[in-house]
């Protein structure tokens, strides 16, 4: 079987188990306090421009969200997402099982508006019974989004400075982070990304990595004890070297950005074959996912001999399917796809 159904389900590239195998003997320091893991946060840095950036190494995306969020916010708060948002809908309710509202506005193609942003946040500061609700204390946004949209530098910015006039953090969860710096619409970089948030995570398991994710603390602090509330969280690894070495390997020669580009690549070279087969498209995808509306009689038929997901219903007759591309996609998987269409 062809798998398109995902980005992490495969093992990790070349180069991050290289690093893994040249270092297996050595005994690091564990909990993360190795120099492995030091020289992996230098080279983010370093990619990122911010020097004194805090970083904390992660295994999986879920688990990064829910600890970073509850390290951010007061009991009494809550974090605004799009109804579409990953933590919203994907996540089996981790970040309300720390006890934290997630408060939802509509979406524009997956994405968050800055006006209807500030029109939430500006309502709310002027409610004079605001005392009795869930106070918003964090914007959590994606990048791409859920459905494989982007912001463009000027929504990220204009997103930000409505967060700046409420004196609230933006959170960017960046678990496809490199798909969408990688795509071909997107004009924003990672320094740029960097400024224009207050903490952001670097996705591993989707890009290359067995695991891990990077947060990345920007403008402001990290919760003096986030380590503590990272345990507590069982987000901490003895063998912490095991994250560090493969972002050590990730950002050694750009490697991040050379396998998210090939993964953009042939989500293109996907796009165009199903284009060619007069396929319509659920969204305009940039990025490593496609969603494609396929008559269910293909769906059957592809199904037989390709991993794909069945994400909704179109209409009676067809079947909204999302089509993911990897870092480890092969023009060979590409071929065969063409030819079973």
């Amino acid at each position: 079987m062809i798998s398109f159904e995902c980005d992490y389900n495969n093992g990790a590239c070349q180069e991050v188990i290289d690093n893994l195998v040249r270092y297996n003997s050595s005994k690091p320091t564990p909990y993360g306090f190795d120099e492995f893991s030091e020289r992996a946060k230098q080279r983010i840095r370093e990619a990122i421009g911010m020097p004194d950036a805090q970083i904390f190494f992660l295994t999986g995306g879920t688990q990064t969200n829910a600890t970073t969020i509850d390290s951010m916010l007061y009991q009494y708060e809550g974090v605004i997402c799009v109804g579409t948002g990953h933590i919203n809908v994907h996540e089996a309710g981790a970040v309300e099982f720390t006890e934290h509202k997630i408060i939802t506005l509509p979406d524009e193609l997956g994405k968050m508006s800055a006006k209807t942003l500030d029109k939430y946040l500006d309502d709310f500061m002027h409610d004079g019974n605001n005392a009795h609700a869930v106070f918003p204390g964090l914007v959590y946004i994606t990048f791409p989004t859920e459905l494989g949209t982007l912001y463009s530098a000027q929504e990220l910015d204009d997103i930000y400075k409505v967060c700046q006039h409420y004196n609230i953090p933006l959170y960017i969860d960046g678990a496809r982070l490199g798909y969408g710096l990688m795509a071909e619409d997107c004009d924003i970089t990672l320094p740029y990304l960097a400024r224009h948030c207050d903490v952001f995570y670097i996705g591993g398991t989707k890009i290359g990595a067995l695991c891990g994710e990077a947060v990345v603390f920007t403008n402001r602090q990290a919760h003096k004890h986030f380590f503590s509330i990272q345990k507590q969280h069982g987000a901490v690894i003895a063998k912490g070297a095991l994250i560090g070495l493969q972002f050590d390997a990730l950002f050694t020669d750009n490697l991040y950005f050379k396998l998210s580009r090939h993964a953009i690549d042939m989500a293109m070279r996907m796009k165009a074959i199903f284009q060619e087969k007069g396929c319509e498209f659920f969204i305009d995808s940039p990025t490593n996912q496609q969603f494609v509306i396929l008559p269910n009689d293909t769906v059957g038929r592809l199904s037989k001999d390709i991993v794909f997901t069945h994400w909704g219903k179109a209409d009676i007759h067809h079947t909204i399917c999302r089509f993911v591309t990897s870092w480890a996609t092969t023009e060979e998987e590409l071929n065969e796809l063409k030819r079973l269409l």
